[in-house]
């Protein structure tokens, strides 16, 4: 009958193994000696020769990287004439703090191309840096704006390309635009492995979905292209100016900054993809989304794959009444024996 919604009952004979499985839990939160919560997810790790190194759950199913996949659009828009190095080149592969610098440096890139603010297709948003924020509020009637949500720098960077291509600015966001087929081959190229679906990104942006060692396959890419490649620039640039491609304040600048060679780029909804120069990288999906057990969970698995990162981004306060009580640290048993795995190529 039109309208009505039958209850519908699913034996455990008809699922798939998928359905039946269950990511390993990656994270803890501890409150007065207590784990109150805890966050699942999966992990997949690739040695220096490209083998997998170690798989936490679910490793074949596709996810959305977010802006994980800045440094490989950025790599796509290089290879197809954008115009920027430097600091102009980790803005474009950057989820930036929307601090004056990171605004400033949008601007530069959109005058590269002779273009304006209003051109950008992101929407409006508050600079995500809090300290920012706060005094364009006091300071102003119109505290957010295009240029200091966190993906302008991609989208400059976009249009600027089209600039460099004549093609037109207007549509760049269409996944049917020659920019974003041009993305979508270079993506598909470094991860080696077909796009699995095209979602739309919170910026509105085509986003491309890909497994997370497909993911980690295109970050390890990026480090290992010979130096003066768009691939190597992309890497060198966000490894030389990670402040450019997160925040001052962040926790991808601190370990950037802290472990030599370290390219890393997090996105939204639990996601984390990072290489090191001897070409091991991983990447990983929080399963709840939760951006709180992101570090924590990398901290773990630089250190398994032999980086030293530092001890003090290993667990995230947790507080109460304004007083530490406890953490998120990464789950104990999260990967029991991890060492050099199978030689199964990924």
């Amino acid at each position: 009958m039109h309208g009505r919604v039958d209850n519908v009952r699913v034996s455990l004979e008809e699922l798939s193994p998928g359905e039946l499985s269950v990511n390993p839990v990656l994270a803890e939160v501890v409150r007065s000696g207590y784990v109150e919560s805890r966050h699942r997810g999966t992990v997949v790790a690739l040695a220096p020769n490209g083998t997998f190194a170690f798989i936490a759950g679910s490793a074949n199913t596709a996810v959305l990287p977010r802006s994980s996949n800045k440094p490989l659009q950025a790599a796509a828009m290089l290879r197809a004439g954008l115009p920027l190095e430097g600091e102009l080149l980790a803005l474009a592969a950057a989820s930036h703090a929307g601090e004056d610098f990171h605004a400033r440096g949008v601007h530069d890139i959109l005058d590269v191309a002779g273009l304006t603010a209003s051109d950008l297709r992101c929407p409006p948003a508050l600079p995500q840096d809090e300290q920012t924020a706060r005094r364009l509020i006091r300071e102003s009637d119109t505290p957010e704006s295009r240029v200091r949500m966190n993906c302008s720098g991609k989208h400059a960077a976009m249009l600027a390309t089209c600039i460099a291509n004549d093609w037109p600015t207007e549509s760049y966001l269409d996944p049917a635009h020659p920019l974003q087929h041009h993305i979508r081959k270079t993506i598909e190229e470094l991860a080696r492995e077909p796009v699995a679906a095209i979602g739309v990104d919170g910026c509105g942006a085509p986003l491309f979905a890909l497994t997370l060692g497909g993911l980690a396959r295109a970050f390890r890419s990026l480090v290992l292209a010979e130096p003066g490649t768009p691939e190597r620039k992309v890497a060198d640039a966000m490894r030389k100016f990670p402040e450019w491609t997160s925040g001052s304040a962040r926790d991808e600048n601190r370990l950037m900054n802290a472990v030599p060679g370290l390219l890393l780029k997090g996105g939204a909804e639990g996601i984390d993809a990072f290489a090191l120069p001897d070409g091991s990288a991983a990447a990983l999906k929080i399963e709840d989304g939760a951006a709180r057990a992101r570090t924590p969970v990398t901290v773990a698995i630089l250190a398994v794959l032999g980086a030293q990162p530092p001890a003090e981004l290993a667990t995230t306060v947790v507080t109460g009444g304004g007083n530490p009580v406890g953490v998120i640290r990464s789950a104990r048993l999260a990967f029991p024996d991890a060492g050099w795995g199978t030689e199964t190529s990924v």
